[in-house]
């Protein structure tokens, strides 16, 4: 039996080798790709349980913020006309019929405002109210709680043929203004709000601007509870695929903008 060279040895321990070299180095990728696979669905998986947390969040935090506005409202402005109309009734006098005829009209009236108010509160019992409403028209009725407590003269400007968005995407972005509009009433000392919402093919974007005071962003901590806020709407942004600036200028006022894509998928 001939023996067999050394090249020919050499060359079948090279093959072997290189053969043994390309399973390890197979056998790894599919690990290093199973390792990142599963790595990519728990970081999926987070985000999801993240937006679910995030959405449940704003949905307690907005019935919360309208049960305050229906309390302040009913003492403040129902109450109010309920009482009038009440007067009314107890001082008429059947004797003097002009006056009679003018008192009756005015409780009607009354009443009739009192019921159109109370009509408009129950729309915030629910936050599909945001849905059956409307972005812009929820907003504009969050704008206008704002203005009847006569401490602020309120602008709201829409631009654009409305289009709905997602029902969590459009929650999530109207607690966010409703938040933006809480840090103005608490800390901007201002005396107008204006909001523009703009409708455009390709995005939403909503700016809220007031007069106030102003602050400087540069010295703003995490460990600021104004901070906290601000990164807690940058995160809520990011969840639903929008955009989120704040910008402010000391005795001229601050400037929120939140800007989605169409068509943006939840994260």
């Amino acid at each position: 039996m001939p023996k067999e060279s050394p090249e020919i040895i050499i060359t079948l321990i090279a093959g072997t080798s290189t053969l043994l070299l390309l399973g390890a180095l197979m056998i790894s990728f599919l690990f290093l790709y199973r390792k990142r696979h599963r790595r990519l669905l728990q970081e999926r998986q987070q985000l999801k349980l993240s937006y679910e947390r995030e959405l449940l969040k704003s949905q307690l935090e907005i019935q919360e913020q309208t049960f305050r506005q229906i309390s302040q409202e009913i003492h403040d402005n129902i109450g109010q006309v309920l009482s009038l109309a009440k007067l009314n009734l107890a001082t008429m006098d059947p004797s003097h019929l002009p006056n009679l005829e003018q008192k009756i009209s005015d409780s009607k009236k009354l009443v009739s405002q009192a019921i159109y108010d109370l009509r408009n509160l129950s729309h915030g019992l629910s936050t599909d109210y945001i849905t059956d409403l409307g972005l812009a028209r929820a907003i504009e009725h969050e704008l206008e709680m704002v203005r009847k407590s006569g401490d602020y003269e309120t602008l709201f400007e829409c631009d654009g043929k409305s289009y709905s968005l997602d029902k969590q995407q459009e929650l999530i972005i109207y607690r966010m203004i409703q938040e933006t509009l809480n840090n103005i009433i608490k800390h901007a000392a201002s005396q107008k709000i204006i909001i523009h919402l703009r409708y455009r093919p390709e995005e939403l974007t909503l700016s809220i601007i007031d007069n106030g005071k102003g602050f400087d962003l540069t010295p703003i901590t995490d460990n600021s509870s104004f901070g906290l806020g601000i990164k807690n709407m940058h995160n809520r942004a990011r969840l639903i695929g929008a955009g989120f600036q704040i910008s402010s200028t000391l005795e001229e006022g601050t400037s929120v903008t939140i800007s989605l894509p169409v068509g943006t998928p939840i994260t």
